[in-house]
């Protein structure tokens, strides 16, 4: 008797689903509401860890006490489960080493602040 056919990808195509690009072109949909750039490009993202369908992010934010961790944790979340169709875990780990800096930003993020 054979199986019925679903269409939830089994743990060992989701590598083929997700890789670190697709998982950062997801997250370039993902904005400070503050600055209006996208967290890639403002180089607030460090890592990206896939393991079968759950994706670990690390990152940091502008500033120690910036308010908007909340925000764009919901955000990153609602982005891979969205974008990427993910039904996995999404966590996102804050961390301040490196500190962030304005030198960590993209040229496309510089372009879009006007800077260059």
């Amino acid at each position: 008797m054979n199986e019925p056919a679903t269409d939830r990808p089994t743990t060992a195509s989701f590598a083929d689903l997700f890789t670190e690009e697709t998982v950062i072109e997801a997250l370039k949909d993902v904005y400070d509401p503050e600055l209006g750039v996208n967290i890639i490009d403002l180089g607030l993202v460090y890592g990206v860890d896939i393991n079968g369908p759950d994706i670990h992010i690390t990152m940091t934010l502008t500033t120690p006490g910036c308010p908007l961790h909340d925000m764009l944790t919901e955000a990153i979340d609602d982005a891979l489960h969205v974008y990427l169709g993910t039904t996995g875990t999404v966590d996102v780990e804050l961390v301040w080493d490196p500190r962030w800096s304005p030198d960590m930003i993209t040229p496309a993020g510089l372009h879009e602040l006007g800077w260059r």
